[in-house]
């Protein structure tokens, strides 16, 4: 009794984090919808948000609505072949919501360098480039996770595993053999490698604007020291959204990692990990808003003009 008074609890918190998520991740993308329908123009950059929400949107509906579902008692909603759908499209859009992130970061980084700068050179092709990479990231996520739906079932069919994690709803089966270990590292390095590169670019981008912030202070007024100046939020912005990201994707690595391989089932872990897992993409669409100067008009956008992460240019 107390268990499931337990997971109703979780059930509701879940639940409530899922309506601000997918409140917030709409407004971005009634947003752009709305800017591209009146014929606003749009930066590169705003085409790697838009793939970021779209994402994120993914996350929380494919992950947190199946979690919460059964958080409340429902059980065996999905056969197997919804357990294996709902799980693809999650790895996905997780998937994609990395890379978006790394190339958001880095194509940051080449937009402020500096005009003498060797980066400098890169930026009129990192434009043309920021479609393509876009569509790429769809790619490539869809190939790396192309094995999840082997490796998931529904929560009544029974498979010899090594190591078996249940999330109520859906069982992830973790096999012991080479080629799982071998998939396994290229999944770790593709995502080590696009979280160092939004390490290094982040470093990066504080590091120019902390430079430029010195070169220019001895022109500014008192009054404009008052101020946040540009560079100010757009490390803000970009800080912020990369410490998020990278805290909850690490810490749900670390603990979905260990509830996997535990040998009592443990619910309150999956539910947890959910949680930090569907942190960013609840998170960061009220980053972005809070970027924008004027925030009533992602409400009104015909009415006002465009300044979603204009403080980024």
């Amino acid at each position: 009794m107390k268990m499931a008074s337990d997971n109703l609890a979780v059930g509701i918190f879940l639940f409530s984090e899922i309506a601000v998520g997918m409140l917030g991740n709409s407004l971005i993308l009634f947003y752009h919808i709305i800017l591209i329908v009146t014929g606003k123009h749009l930066m590169k950059k705003d085409l790697i948000i838009e793939h970021l929400t779209f994402a994120n949107c993914l996350s929380i509906i494919s992950r947190g609505i199946p979690q919460t579902m059964s958080d409340f008692g429902f059980k065996y909603f999905l056969d197997d072949t919804g357990c294996k759908l709902i799980m693809y499209i999650y790895r996905l859009s997780r998937g994609v919501s990395l890379y978006a992130m790394c190339l958001l970061s880095c194509f940051q980084a080449i937009t402020i360098s500096p005009s003498n700068s060797r980066w400098m050179k890169l930026n009129l092709r990192a434009n043309k480039f920021i479609g393509p990479s876009c569509l790429l990231s769809w790619l490539v996520s869809l190939l790396l996770n192309i094995s999840t739906p082997a490796r998931v079932s529904g929560p009544i069919y029974n498979k010899n595993a090594t190591s078996r994690m249940s999330y109520g709803y859906c069982s992830w089966f973790a096999s012991g053999n080479v080629v799982t270990a071998l998939y396994m590292f290229l999944l770790c390095f593709t995502d080590g490698l696009c979280l160092g590169l939004m390490a290094c670019s982040s470093v990066s981008m504080v590091t120019i604007l902390y430079r430029h912030k010195r070169q220019v202070k001895h022109i500014h007024s008192a009054q404009h020291c008052l101020k946040v100046s540009p560079e100010d939020r757009a490390a803000q912005t970009i800080l912020t959204l990369v410490c998020i990201f990278v805290i909850s994707y690490s810490f749900s690595s670390i603990l979905v990692i260990f509830t996997t391989y535990s040998k009592f089932p443990m619910l309150w872990a999956v539910s947890i990990s959910l949680s930090l897992e569907i942190c960013f993409p609840i998170v960061s669409p009220f980053v972005l808003i809070s970027n924008i100067r004027d925030s009533s008009s992602i409400f009104l956008p015909c009415c006002h003009k465009r300044k979603l992460l204009s403080s980024l240019t």
